[in-house]
């Protein structure tokens, strides 16, 4: 069981950073697991939010790409509508041995429990907002309804707790929300790139486009951003069938694939 889900079910929150993934092994070769766990009970969550913080030199800021200089690269998926392409990137992912990291809705993981229970098991989780909201248009109060209500849908399905990874939807941020999500416990990931395989077969995206532009983007530390969805209305899955070729190309070119929890790592 990875150390972060341990770490989790004892009631702590991870606070280091610069920490190797949870599982303590090599993120690009490290196999995908499976595993049984408990929810939390209602007291182990209210001393995980006790003691959840996150590193000062973190704060006040989005990532756009992590602050490292060997050559990696973070593969982030968004899920906020469908679950069309979750099979597939999972299988892909598993039989290649690379790590991802899933930002999910709370609306997400009620409406595809079983997926986002798999996803949950073998990838790093992060919280997406409760129903793909635009944070910057909301008060405090809903902007922390939103996010806690998120985090307990997400807890409640997967067993995990999704402190402290947060996307925005739409990529709409502000200062002021930024602190607010601090003040949650959460450091925001934005992105190097968008694949741009949302806007669908209909839009004149390809998985070859999908593939260039990871390609075009792939430097040390960057971020990658696709989706789990198909698109609303021709129904492809264009980041889900780019992803085998995206993997073998990166690590042709001499990157490991990791989870975000290479800079937001693991408390021993």
């Amino acid at each position: 069981m990875k150390l972060r889900r341990a770490i989790a079910f004892s009631g702590l929150c991870l606070v280091l950073l610069g920490c190797e993934p949870q599982s303590g092994r090599p993120a690009a070769e490290a196999p995908s697991t499976w595993g049984s766990r408990a929810t939390p009970s209602p007291s182990a969550t209210n001393r995980a939010a006790l003691a959840c913080t996150i590193p000062d030199r973190l704060r006040a800021q989005e990532l756009s790409r992590l602050p490292v200089s060997d050559k990696v690269v973070a593969l982030t998926f968004d899920g906020g509508s469908n679950a069309a392409g979750v099979r597939s990137i999972l299988d892909t992912l598993a039989a290649r041995h690379a790590p991802a990291t899933f930002f999910l809705t709370g609306r997400f993981v009620r409406s595809f429990p079983h997926r986002s229970a798999r996803i949950a098991k073998e990838h790093l989780v992060g919280n997406h907002t409760d129903t793909h909201a635009d944070l910057t248009r909301l008060s405090d109060e809903a902007i922390t309804t939103q996010v806690r209500t998120a985090q307990r849908s997400i807890l409640r399905v997967t067993g995990e707790d999704p402190r402290r990874f947060f996307r925005f939807p739409y990529g709409a941020r502000t200062p002021h929300a930024i602190s607010v999500l601090n003040n949650l416990c959460y450091v925001p990931f934005r992105w190097t790139v968008d694949t741009l395989g949302w806007q669908g077969t209909s839009a004149g995206i390809s998985a070859g486009i999908v593939v260039r532009r990871v390609l075009a983007a792939a430097r040390p530390g960057a971020i990658v951003l696709m989706h789990v969805g198909a698109h609303p209305k021709d129904r492809s899955t264009l980041d889900a069938d780019a992803l085998p070729e995206v993997i073998r190309r990166l690590r042709a070119d001499g990157f490991q694939l990791v989870p975000l929890s290479r800079v937001l790592g693991a408390a021993p």
